[in-house]
């Protein structure tokens, strides 16, 4: 990459909010064992120094399936399989721990590696393992005693904090310990959730074959709720992905506010998807009891009664209950048990590829908890679904607000036609205008 090229100055410039809003965030990455055994592996590990550089607090959490299923071979031992489940006798706990065993140190000497003229000069990264997981056995089902093959027990939060605030990177295997002193087998993707779940991390990000989660039709999907990775559960034929699904689903609907899911091929998917607009994979939030939704008409009087204060304070233009039934389309709401709590709308500008954000409206009461953001953020996808590359807003009281929200101020030039010839300069409002593209 060019340097001293424009475009490189200004993409570092945009991702610094996004640097900004991760440094001393708790983050657990979940990698299976074919995304560790890929060649662009060693680039995602340069990622994960760089974000540790940023003042991220990393979780890594590795898989071994492909590795342990060789050295079942190579030894001979009988493969045992029940309900997707691999039954761990004392024969295979050997192939289990001699795969990863070498899966940990290969990943450790991948953090370590600090040659000059490498993404990892200079990093001096700390890595930390250990006992963190404690595990208990699955037990007999169905009269099948799954033997040494367990699941998380409990999670060493206090050891994997401590470590975290001493500015190591906290690797973990799926295999955990008893308080008796034996040795279980752990799925990947139970390690990872539990974990994420009992540090309350900010995020949980996932590895894929594919480029994120892909729905029915097989297109990927950039953004959505945990109540939308339900619906593709019941869809999905390949093992695997059934339980990529559920540990996106266990950790949102356990308090893990953010999960992502990327391709292990890809060499910029990674950072793509943490500090750019756009991402570059499937954004997962957690169910919120807020919904936002598309306004319908049934909603009339609700929005009504939201923004005739402000329309009396004169912050807002007047809107009459017949306009507004005639616009309740270009709203979109948010709602808390069938309570209307906030608003905006959206005016499309097509031939410009410009809209215009307005009337967003945020009841007093629920002004806290990044509502705002939320629901402008949806207005934003909507936007981009309607091939729409510019966001405007005429404000008089909340310039400020939008600013925060990445919006820059500008003048009439920046408006489309249609919108010149309506603007009113009486009211003098500030016109602001943020990029979507």
């Amino acid at each position: 990459m060019d340097n001293s090229n424009p475009n490189y100055v200004k993409w570092f410039r945009n991702a610094a909010p996004y640097i900004n809003a991760h440094r001393g965030k708790t983050v657990v990455l979940m990698f299976c064992g074919d995304a560790v055994r890929h060649p662009n592996f060693a680039n995602i590990i340069h990622d994960i120094a760089l974000m540790h550089s940023l003042g991220m607090k990393l979780v890594v959490v590795h898989g071994a399936r492909p590795q342990i299923e060789e050295r079942i071979v190579q030894r001979g031992i009988e493969r045992k399989i029940a309900n997707s489940v691999r039954i761990t006798d004392a024969e295979t706990l050997v192939a289990v721990k001699d795969a990863i065993g070498s899966l940990r140190l290969h990943i450790e000497a991948l953090l370590t590696m600090g040659l000059v003229n490498s993404p990892m000069h200079g990093s001096q990264i700390r890595v930390s393992t250990g006992n963190f997981i404690i595990a208990k056995p699955v037990g007999v089902k169905d009269g099948i005693d799954f033997k040494y093959t367990g699941s998380v027990r409990r999670v060493d939060t206090h050891g994997i904090n401590t470590q975290l605030d001493f500015g190591s990177i906290v690797l973990l295997s799926p295999i955990g310990y008893s308080t008796t002193g034996e040795v279980f087998n752990l799925a990947l993707e139970d390690v990872a959730t539990q974990t994420a779940i009992a540090l309350n991390a900010d995020k949980l990000i996932t590895f894929s074959k594919d480029d994120g989660i892909i729905d029915l039709q097989g297109e990927l999907i950039r953004s959505c709720s945990v109540r939308t990775i339900k619906t593709l559960l019941d869809d999905q034929d390949d093992h695997i992905r059934q339980l990529l699904l559920r540990a996106i689903i266990k950790a949102g609907e356990n308090g893990v506010e953010r999960c992502h899911c990327v391709n292990y091929q890809s060499d910029t998917a990674l950072l793509q998807e943490l500090f750019t607009p756009d991402g570059a994979g499937t954004l997962i939030a957690k169910d919120h009891r807020e919904q936002i939704t598309t306004a319908t008409i049934d909603d009339v009087v609700g929005i009504l009664e939201l923004i005739q204060p402000l329309e009396k304070e004169g912050i807002l233009v007047k809107r009459s209950r017949e306009l507004l039934e005639l616009e309740i389309n270009r709203f979109i709401v948010l709602k808390k048990e069938e309570m209307i709590i906030a608003c905006a709308a959206l005016y499309l500008y097509p031939q410009e590829k410009s809209a215009e954000l307005a009337c967003v409206v945020i009841h007093p009461d629920y002004r806290k908890g990044n509502r705002g953001q939320r629901l402008i953020n949806a207005v934003f996808q909507l936007a981009k679904e309607q091939s729409i590359e510019n966001v405007f807003v005429l404000t008089t009281v909340s310039g400020m607000w939008f600013q925060e929200q990445g919006f820059i101020e500008s003048t009439i030039d920046a408006l489309p036609e249609g919108k010149k010839q309506l603007y009113n300069y009486q009211r003098n409002s500030k016109i602001l205008v943020k990029s979507i593209k």
